[in-house]
């Protein structure tokens, strides 16, 4: 059989038809339900319309005027089948109330819902009439269609946009010419499925309002915000036409897509810096060639968690300014503080593009949660602030001195590493005798009893970029607050001690008169001098 004959009207008018793959539904899906035995005679008179089955939701029905894709079955009423959509592969297309069908199928389709069932019965009068068709519709012929409606639209349709979840915060929205990614499911009007991101594993990536997509898709993500969900139904004059796209799309077909919105910039953007906490003090901000340890955590920017110092439990040390991280990172670690926390958001073409890396996918806007440790800089020296100084102040530590000290030592955002206080006795070092470090031999010069100050050293003054394990950070600035309680000096150079008078065997022994292992200047000696070990 050349066309569905059965139900396109004869005669001048009615135009030429599309037939349009089969991709919808299968006959098997759609078998019905038995006839109610008190199905009251039917006297032929009209059109005799039995609703199989009605979707719980009907947001919208056929009205005259309105183009319908529906699938049916044609039989006569004992049973014998004339013509079937199902049987061509392709849901028959036409528009309603236009003279386009036989009358009595003009009149059955009004009303019907998308996925709605209709056992339809034509008298003749409204169908093919005493003539029939020659070949296929006997004169007279009382016709029996099962149509199952498919697609549903207007030619005064519009793209329709419904919002079922928008976050609290919407910062920014879609605007023409931005770029996103998103995730979409792709259905027809009736459910099925025809394309998803979801399936792919990977999002639609696009610029929006530039042409790159169908027209009905490049208004509905307008105004969108990042985790925002919305349905967008879009007819088909705003999609793929009269000819679909030539594979999953047929013509004429309602397209109706599911989406999630999980990215947004904009070619033009720069970084964006969000202040979360900076300390009230703060005596100096990074600059270029700075060497920063920060912490972080990376998502993009729905949330998803791609990478984090904290779970390595370990900062990230680096330059600053100098190329060793990506551009955006290098742009927002300028200008922080010490002990500041900041959020710093950097668009794809200052982070990495449209390759990705790793866990980032390609064009991916990241987000960067950092918590600054310290930084210092290689030129830098040993940072000295006096706290405190008495007034009687004339003898001055000086390189060969005996110092006892109290130190509490720590991180430059705070984090306690040492302590004599803790310990219960003082630390004990000749100066400039290479028993501390190189900054707090020169942190200690010039000193008088009784001062207290804060020496500030450098990590290649401390303890460089290796650190002490398990105690002392690669490349960490060190803080000391330092209070002197006694100072010798004269002690000659190179020696621990000096002793006068005969030299007895036993003479540790008898110095360590508390028998713990260590001699200290407390403990009985003639002119006794003692090295400290640290």
């Amino acid at each position: 059989m050349a066309g569905p004959a059965a139900v396109r009207r004869r005669g001048p008018g009615c135009g030429a038809l599309l037939l349009l793959p089969a991709l919808l539904v299968s006959w098997a899906a759609c078998q019905a339900p038995p006839v109610p035995a008190a199905e009251p005679p039917w006297d032929g008179a009209d059109v005799r319309l039995e609703r199989r089955f009605v979707p719980q939701s009907c947001p919208r029905a056929v009205r005259p005027g309105d183009f319908v894709r529906y699938h049916y079955l044609g039989s006569f009423p004992d049973g014998t089948r004339f013509d079937s959509s199902y049987d061509r592969g392709s849901t028959f297309n036409v528009f309603v109330g236009k003279g386009q069908l036989i009358a009595g199928m003009d009149k059955a389709l009004v009303g019907m819902c998308v996925n709605e069932r209709r056992l339809v019965k034509i008298p003749p009068k409204l169908a093919y009439g005493s003539e029939g068709v020659p070949g296929v519709i006997p004169p007279n012929a009382v016709l029996h269609f099962d149509v199952l409606l498919i697609d549903l639209w207007n030619l005064e349709d519009e793209v329709q946009v419904q919002t079922y979840f928008k976050p609290e915060k919407c910062p920014r929205t879609v605007q023409v010419s931005d770029f996103v990614r998103y995730h979409y499911n792709g259905t027809f009007l009736d459910g099925t499925l025809f394309d998803s991101s979801h399936n792919r594993m990977r999002t639609y990536d696009t610029y929006v309002g530039i042409g790159w997509l169908i027209p009905g898709m490049d208004q509905g993500l307008l105004g969108m915000c990042v985790g925002e969900k919305r349905i967008i139904t879009i007819p088909p004059f705003l999609a793929y036409g009269e000819e679909g796209d030539g594979k999953d799309i047929p013509g004429q077909a309602s397209l109706v897509f599911d989406v999630v919105l999980l990215d947004l910039h904009n070619p033009k953007d720069g970084i964006a810096i969000e202040n979360q906490h900076v300390p009230e003090s703060c005596e100096r901000r990074s600059q270029t060639g700075d060497f920063l340890r920060y912490h972080y955590n990376g998502t993009l920017l729905d949330g998803t968690l791609f990478d984090s110092s904290y779970s390595r439990n370990r900062t990230y040390d680096t330059y600053v300014g100098k190329g060793y991280v990506i551009a955006g990172m290098d742009e927002g670690l300028l200008g922080v503080c010490t002990g500041e926390k900041r959020r710093i958001i950097i668009p794809p073409h200052l982070g990495y593009g449209e390759e990705g890396r790793g866990k980032i996918p390609g064009s991916a806007v990241l987000v960067f949660d950092i918590h600054v440790v310290d930084f210092h800089n290689p030129s830098d020296s040993v940072g000295i602030t006096v706290n405190y100084k008495p007034s009687n102040c004339t003898i001055l530590s000086k390189k060969g001195d005996y110092l006892k000290y109290h130190y509490n030592a720590s991180l430059q955002d705070g984090t306690l590493l040492d302590s004599t206080h803790s310990l219960g006795k003082t630390y004990n070092i000749v100066l400039g005798s290479g028993h501390v470090v190189v900054g707090m031999d020169m942190g200690l010069q010039d000193m008088c009893v009784g001062e207290r100050r804060t020496v500030v050293i450098p990590p290649h003054l401390g303890y460089g970029e290796d650190g002490v394990e398990g105690e002392v950070p690669g490349s960490a600035v060190l803080v000391f607050d330092i209070e002197l309680l006694e100072l010798v000096s004269g002690l000659p150079e190179g020696y621990m001690f000096v002793w006068n008078g005969e030299v007895s065997p036993n003479l540790f022994e008898e110095i360590d008169q508390n028998h713990d292992g260590e001699v200290l200047l407390e403990e009985p000696s003639q002119c006794l001098l003692i090295r400290s070990l640290w």
